[in-house]
């Protein structure tokens, strides 16, 4: 029995409590929720649904209780049922109906842990978004991680989700991109507000195999081909890291395009229908402090040039006009001063901002080697990159390090840590579950050890106290992805799964799956092997949502 069946036993068993009472049914809610309680003592479940009706139907909660629990204890695969405090009720289950779950999740495969809690919402969800002047920073690389993840989560809890890559192929940061790799291609130093790195003189020479006549161009042609070629090439470089990475975007959307359609324009044309724009000393402007701004945005300069206010405002109208009811956006941790406006500007295209905007702020990550951070990329020279990290500790290894920390906290990732084989390696000791739940799989299968049919599974013979911990911590899954994808917090699929292993690893030290030398096979193994493999669906599961592989071996 999962978790959600329980919850409709106890709704039904609340029904018929109603029922017998002659209280009215309509103060029953549409849906309760049973839990874990913290003491393993005080059941296998626990609901407060006795101390939720009470006021509503003015019946004591202790009284309400005891009513409840003596119609829940007649129900199918609850074994008794006790009232704690001021009217808790404490469930236990059956042998039969708590093993029953191995089966449910053997059956459901990949299916097991999805829901239908955010069926209907229409999310555009766009992370990492780093401009094309240079390699993926490991400030870039943590959200490629926990964005990834994040829309994974949304997807198997049933929101339309749309992922996207914002680059700014337009302005000024673009513009010293340009200069730098003219100035590179020439041999002459990089400008002083522009990029260095073994890899603008890299880009540059890629160019100059493009364009051979590139240096006899006056400076002004030069500079244009090496910012349409160097982009292209930056930018394909970054997608192909990311890919590598097992990041890949729905759409990835240039600025440049906003510009060219004229939806600058547009944007502007709508915020001045909405009653928000004004003009002062010269330029064109967004009153933002109506909606708690700290002061008022520049849409367009007195000297006619746009500014990326206005670019953002463009181009989440676009996101808008597409359909996407939530536009989530992921920045690093130096942009909390766009909360405020962006916020505010979704107000003034007369959207709810809480409604229809997100903003999620990445804090800063390290890379520790030796006790020391690492300060900056061979390649690069100012920064750890994408490549330096992996280069480090594997991509399932930085994977899961970036997604296992709540995202608005900093981290350091030790690459000793991280690289080692041991219990301490939290990917590793995952990952150590999945490949022993397979091992168990091809060692059952060399001895003709086989789960059997559905049907003639003994649910009942997984009685031991670690068979029962391992099934509860099975059972909550579906509950924590789906609470995962709503907080927006991979960190807690992969905090669950390190618990799951946990649990794993104490039913095999305790409970033997498989016969020893020539000990008859019996239907205890058998259940014990479904319950072996439902671990291994779980985990591989789990893993999924994260990126991470579930080896078969390791």
């Amino acid at each position: 029995m999962t978790p959600a069946e329980l919850a409709e036993v106890v709704l039904s068993a609340a029904h018929a409590v109603f029922t017998e009472r002659g209280l009215d049914p309509a103060a029953l809610p549409a849906k309760t929720a049973v839990e874990r309680p913290r003491n393993p003592e005080h059941g296998d479940y626990a609901s407060t649904l006795a101390l939720q009706l009470s006021k509503k139907v003015g019946v004591p909660p202790r009284e309400l209780a005891t009513a409840l629990a003596e119609q829940l204890g007649r129900a199918a695969g609850v074994k008794s049922v006790e009232i704690a405090g001021p009217g808790f009720l404490n469930i236990r289950l059956d042998a039969a109906a708590a093993g029953q779950l191995a089966r449910v999740i053997v059956e459901a495969g990949e299916e097991y842990g999805r829901s239908d809690r955010l069926a209907g919402l229409k999310i555009n969800l766009e992370f990492v978004s780093a401009n094309p002047t240079g390699p993926v920073h490991i400030g870039g690389v943590r959200w490629a991680a926990v964005g990834d993840a994040l829309s994974r989560l949304l997807r198997a809890t049933g929101a339309q989700v749309g992922t996207e890559y914002y680059f700014n192929d337009a302005g000024s940061q673009i513009d010293r991109f340009a200069r730098s790799l003219l100035a590179a291609a020439k041999g002459e130093p990089a400008p002083e507000d522009g990029y260095g790195g073994a890899y603008i003189a890299e880009i540059a020479e890629a160019v100059r195999r493009i364009r051979p006549d590139v240096l006899e161009l006056d400076d002004a042609a030069a500079q244009e081909v090496f910012r349409v070629e160097g982009v292209a090439l930056m930018f394909a470089e970054i997608k192909s890291s990311l890919a590598g990475f097992g990041v890949e975007f729905d759409t990835y959307f240039n600025e440049k395009d906003l510009h060219d359609r004229g939806e600058l324009d547009l944007a502007l044309h709508r915020l001045r229908e909405q009653g928000h724009v004004f003009e002062a000393e010269g330029a064109t402007w967004l009153r933002t402090t109506d909606f708690g701004d700290d002061k008022d945005r520049v849409l367009r300069k007195s000297n006619g040039e746009w500014t990326y206010f206005a670019a953002d405002c463009a181009y989440y109208l676009d996101k808008r006009e597409r359909g996407f009811e939530r536009v989530v956006i992921m920045l690093g941790a130096d942009h909390h001063g766009y909360i405020g406006r962006m916020k505010a500007m979704a107000a003034c295209f007369g959207d709810d901002p809480e409604r229809n905007l997100e903003i999620l702020i990445g804090q800063l990550v390290n890379l520790v080697r030796d006790g020391a951070p690492v300060r900056m990329s061979k390649r690069a020279g100012t920064v750890v990159t994408l490549e330096d990290l992996v280069d480090a500790i594997g991509v399932d290894a930085s994977r899961y390090a970036l997604a296992r920390y709540s995202s608005d906290s900093p981290i350091d990732i030790d690459v000793e840590l991280w690289t080692r084989a041991t219990r301490d390696n939290p990917v590793y000791y995952v990952q150590y579950v999945a490949a022993r739940t397979a091992s168990v799989g091809r060692n059952a299968a060399e001895i003709g050890l086989t789960r059997g049919d559905g049907a003639a599974f003994r649910a009942e013979l997984l009685g031991h106290e670690k068979e029962n911990e391992l099934l509860k911590a099975l059972a909550e899954f579906p509950d924590v992805v789906a609470t995962a994808a709503e907080l927006r917090g991979p960190h807690r699929v992969a905090r669950y799964l390190e618990d799951l292993a946990g649990a794993y690893h104490r039913f095999y030290d305790n409970c033997r799956i498989l016969p020893r030398g020539e000990e008859e096979v019996t239907d205890l193994h058998r259940a014990r092997l479904w319950l072996n493999d439902a671990t291994r669906v779980v985990i591989a599961n789990g893993l999924r949502l994260l990126g991470v592989s579930a080896p078969e071996r390791m």
